[in-house]
């Protein structure tokens, strides 16, 4: 079964990347949540997509140049609407202490493909151990230097690298990272390509995968999961081609 990952939570129905995402998103029981995390100014894990505070917060700057106790004074939610104005950024480990007490997996995204926060593997990872939640988390990046990176720190980690470029065989270049999962551009899994990520045995996970007809072809490919903006659409879809390959066999 084609698992379904909440992209930055349920990104249409709250603020993205924050609680009330998240929440929403296990309401509609998907099966993982993507989100995003980059480092405060004193070395925080904090979950937010943009470098810049402006689209979601309407602070000037960057997450990098705030503390972890200012960021979490930033409205992170009246530019959704005004309901959500008291909406904060979430720490990482706020997340993961809510997380580990449900059955979600996670996909961690480290966002250091732009600025290249010192020490953001061993914070992330460090963080993910201490809540024991290793074995249920994917962790990702635009920045494959970081995949090697967290590879060096665990044999074991699920691994990803992010891409949104037609890469020749990119099933081979997923092994030489030392990843066993890969996170590309939807648009880029042509037939052959799909074809060659299942026979060479890497899990297989696109972004952002949001239409009808798009899900479907992921969905009947068997792909391993999908990241979507509409987890609301992806489930219902999800269990309506299940009950007709039920009522088929």
């Amino acid at each position: 079964m084609t698992l379904i990952f909440s992209h930055r939570g349920a990104s249409r129905e709250a603020p993205e990347n924050t609680m009330s995402a998240f929440y929403k998103a296990l309401q509609y029981g998907v099966d993982g949540i993507e989100i995003d995390v980059q480092l405060s100014k004193d070395g925080v894990p904090v979950i937010i997509h943009d470098e810049s505070l402006k689209r979601t917060t309407g602070a000037k700057g960057n997450v990098s140049d705030y503390m972890a106790d200012d960021l979490r004074k930033l409205d992170a939610g009246s530019w959704f609407h005004h309901d959500y104005a008291l909406e904060r950024i979430p720490l990482l480990e706020e997340f993961l202490a809510w997380a580990a007490h449900t059955s979600l997996q996670l996909n961690i995204e480290l966002k250091n493909n732009i600025i290249p926060y010192e020490g953001i593997e061993h914070k992330v990872y460090a963080l993910a151990r201490q809540y024991n939640m290793t074995d249920r988390i994917v962790f990702s990046s635009f920045n494959h230097y970081s995949i090697r990176a967290l590879r060096l720190l665990d044999p074991d980690i699920d691994l990803a690298p992010l891409y949104s470029s037609g890469l020749y065989e990119p099933w081979n270049y997923v092994r030489y990272l030392g990843a066993r999962s890969a996170h590309p551009h939807y648009k880029t899994l042509f037939p052959e390509i799909m074809q060659g990520y299942k026979i060479a045995g890497i899990t297989l996970r696109p972004y952002t995968v949001n239409s009808k007809r798009w899900l479907s072809y992921f969905f009947k490919w068997q792909a391993d999961a999908v990241i979507t903006d509409d987890p609301g659409l992806a489930c219902s879809l999800r269990d309506s081609l299940q009950k007709e390959s039920r009522i088929l066999y």
